[in-house]
């Protein structure tokens, strides 16, 4: 039987040549924003592997909108020229597809990065700035009470989301897919945890939705018809009385009604509260009930590393594409190994085709046994 993990897939304009996506991960290397050598090195190997789509990671649209003070950023015409270089080589010696991943950190912006203990850092203090959200409640005990979002500083994310989506689009990028999920700015309105408004933007489900709906038909009206734009979400909050499966379902329909091309269903990251059942696939299930209950594409993550674990999600019709994070930064090459277990074949560039063992000579296409 033919492998469905190989096999070719369609999200809005773009053609896959299979359903495997790098998800986007935070390097925390960025200087001021702008892309360095490291994320040369770090795209460059990754859009050799066989994917077919890699997502950017989660990428600023204003500068109070970085997790930390080293976050990528796209919010001026200098950021882009930074990223320009880097996309042109992986365009050069690679077809995989290029997304990047426009974000705002809301009330969990200026933190350390993690491998520095990921704290809270106060407006006070070195690399430090005053956080904004939906509402003036901290993350967590302690931290930064952020600034509730007026409504100039509500246009001004808005207008953030919209400029950086333009300079996506000038350098060239395939997709874009706005960050709804892991407690980040998007999220922080969704959720009623962290959203106490009592304006049309607080309250009920739909007035808590209306914001990110505002962000997503605001980028929807300048994205080209030649680039796919979806989000993500985070599917529950793990907390009793927060976000759950029901209103993402609600949501996702939303999303699909205002031209959405994809949704990449994830969980989480808005409360220290949280209690996740980590384990393979834990968040397998939210991805299903969301295609179940829309048409949308649906890429599901979570704790999936290996090729029949993955092959299953797709064969059982539990999402449309999976992504990959950690699993690919531990092994680049997954796809390689995957398409083999498989019996599959995935994209190589030349100058790696003598290194398929002999058992798997026809892996990258065709048998390569005679290049000297």
């Amino acid at each position: 039987m033919r492998s469905a993990l190989f096999s070719p897939y369609k999200i809005g304009p773009l053609e896959l040549p299979n359903r495997i996506a790098i998800a986007p991960m935070c390097q925390y290397s960025a200087d001021e924003g702008l892309a360095t050598d490291w994320h040369m090195i770090h795209l460059g190997q990754l859009a050799l592997s066989g994917a077919a789509l890699l997502i950017i990671e989660a990428t600023a649209v204003v500068p109070e909108g970085r997790i930390s003070p080293d976050d990528l950023g796209l919010w001026s015409d200098a950021h882009t020229e930074a990223l320009r270089p880097i996309v042109a080589a992986m365009r050069r010696h690679s077809p995989i597809r290029i997304a990047i991943q426009l974000a705002h950190a809301g009330r969990k912006a200026s933190s350390a990065a993690p491998w520095l203990g990921g704290a809270n850092i106060k407006p006070d203090e070195p690399r430090g700035w005053q956080t904004v959200a939906p509402s003036a409640v901290p993350h967590a005990e302690g931290e930064t009470v952020p600034l509730a979002l007026d409504a100039e500083g509500l246009r001004r994310v808005k207008d953030g989301f919209v400029d950086a989506t333009r300079r996506a689009q000038a350098l060239g990028l395939d997709a874009i897919e706005l960050h709804g999920a892991h407690g980040y700015l998007l999220h922080q309105f969704l959720s009623p945890l962290s959203n106490r408004r009592e304006d049309e933007y607080g309250g009920s489900l739909e007035n808590r939705m209306r914001f990110p709906l505002e962000v997503f038909d605001a980028v929807r009206a300048v994205v080209p018809d030649s680039m796919a734009l979806g989000m993500r979400i985070s599917a529950s909050d793990w907390v009793e009385g927060g976000w759950d499966l029901e209103s993402s379902v609600v949501f996702a329909r939303e999303l699909e009604a205002r031209g959405c091309h994809f949704i990449h269903v994830s969980s989480g990251g808005l409360s220290p509260q949280q209690k996740i059942p980590v384990g393979a696939g834990y968040q397998i299930a939210f991805a299903e009930r969301i295609k179940r209950e829309t048409t949308m594409p649906t890429i599901g993550v979570g704790l999936i590393t290996e090729p029949a674990q993955a092959e299953h999600v797709l064969q059982s019709g539990q999402a449309d594409m999976v992504a990959l994070a950690r699993a690919m930064l531990y092994d680049p090459r997954w796809p390689w190994h995957a398409a083999a277990e498989l019996g599959a074949q995935v994209a190589a560039p030349p100058q790696y085709w003598r290194s398929q063992p002999h058992q798997y000579k026809t892996l990258f296409g065709e048998t390569r046994l005679g290049q000297r």
